[in-house]
């Protein structure tokens, strides 16, 4: 009698418990949700414990003692949500009217300089009313376009600002760089990082249209024209900066040349040196110098003032302290030469050097970012 006193007894604990539990679902108060973050699962409370990179956002290396500790915390992370967070959409959908800006990051780094987040958000706040596609190589499809933004707080209160994985294999198909991608091997390419960026940048504007700008490009107005490409000096063009409509013979012909003079050893041989090699194909009546805007048929070739009034052998100027400061009024954006510092070179908040006043005017949630980072650290 007594054993089957408890046996009821128990099933009645395990319906009471029941009940609690359904009706604490039904009222969203279950303490912990899951996050998905670079492939890796967290729960609420393992995710409060992680680091957090007001620049940058959740860090798995860096420990925070507490939500106070972090200025940040309560602007840019929303507290957590049973809400179903939507998939990223389409390239094809976003980039639908093939006015997109293109940015690219072909290393599998996801922890991005100010300089990159600078880049991006000028161009957001340049353009507006277009969709600014940033595609990353470190993501993938179970990243999405809530939670990444989660990892870019900077970048989150834009709403024309998209992540995308960057897939080289799926990118190239249907294009005439497909042949060459299916027997190169990266791991004996010497510069494979830049010059698979060379090839997804082209492939990118031919199939979608649009602008490209290389991640240390700040952007300070609209570009007029929508076929372009930007004189680097009177015999060289760059490839760090054009835009075209979808399918244009222009980029059509890079891509041919791109595998038919295929040559990796050489620094920018798929990159300035193929766009000028087409240029002179397309153009080879024209004669265009470096104080003038030129025409190519349909293509617009701009002076180096536009987007390169600090040459690459005076980069060291942006990191250094102007008694006037340039207005730069005859440019459409500034290309920093990432490249030639290799990255070592950063701004820091209060050095007044030229590309920290870039920065507060052109990309301000960026050096807000950084001037609460810096103040962190001390």
């Amino acid at each position: 009698m007594l054993k089957s006193l408890k046996i009821v007894a128990f099933l009645l604990l395990v319906i009471t418990l029941g009940f609690f539990y359904g009706f604490a679902c039904r009222q969203n108060i279950i303490p912990y949700i899951f996050y998905i973050s670079e492939g890796k699962l967290f729960n609420g409370f393992i995710l409060m414990n992680k680091g957090f990179n007001p620049i940058q956002g959740w860090s798995n290396s860096t420990e925070a003692s507490s939500v106070k500790d972090n200025p940040l915390l309560e602007t840019t992370i929303a507290p957590p949500s049973t809400t179903v967070t939507p998939a990223l959409r389409s390239v094809s959908e976003v980039l639908k009217e093939g006015n997109g800006i293109i940015f690219l990051e072909t290393s599998d780094r996801l922890q991005l300089p100010p300089l990159v987040l600078c880049a991006v958000e000028s161009a957001a706040r340049v353009y507006k009313d277009r969709p600014v596609a940033f595609f990353l190589k470190g993501l993938n499809d179970t990243n999405t376009e809530e939670l990444v933004k989660r990892h870019f707080p900077t970048l989150s209160s834009f709403r024309n600002v998209y992540f995308f994985p960057l897939k080289l294999k799926e990118l190239f198909i249907g294009t005439s760089l497909h042949s060459w991608y299916k027997k190169i091997n990266p791991e004996v390419e010497k510069y494979w990082v830049h010059v698979s960026a060379d090839g997804c940048r082209i492939a990118l504007i031919w199939k979608y249209g649009g602008l490209y700008m290389d991640t240390d490009i700040i952007s300070m107005r609209t570009i007029p024209k929508q076929n372009f490409i930007a004189a680097q000096s009177s015999q060289y063009s760059s490839n760090g900066v054009f835009g075209f409509f979808p399918h244009h013979n222009f980029t059509q012909e890079c891509m041919e040349d791109f595998v038919r003079n295929y040559n990796s050893g050489i620094w920018g041989h798929q990159g300035p040196y193929l766009f000028t090699r087409v240029l002179k194909k397309f153009c080879s009546e024209t004669k265009y110098n470096d104080t003038e805007d030129a025409m190519c048929g349909n293509i617009t070739i701009f002076k180096p003032e536009r987007f390169y009034p600090i040459s690459y052998p005076s980069w060291r100027r942006y990191y250094q302290v102007w008694d006037i400061l340039p207005t730069f009024h005859n440019s459409f954006a500034l290309h920093l030469w990432n490249y030639m510092s290799r990255g070592n070179v950063t701004v820091v908040p209060g050095s007044n050097v030229l590309a920290e006043h870039l920065y507060k005017k052109y990309c301000p949630s960026t050096y807000k970012a950084m001037l609460i980072s810096a103040k962190s650290h001390h």
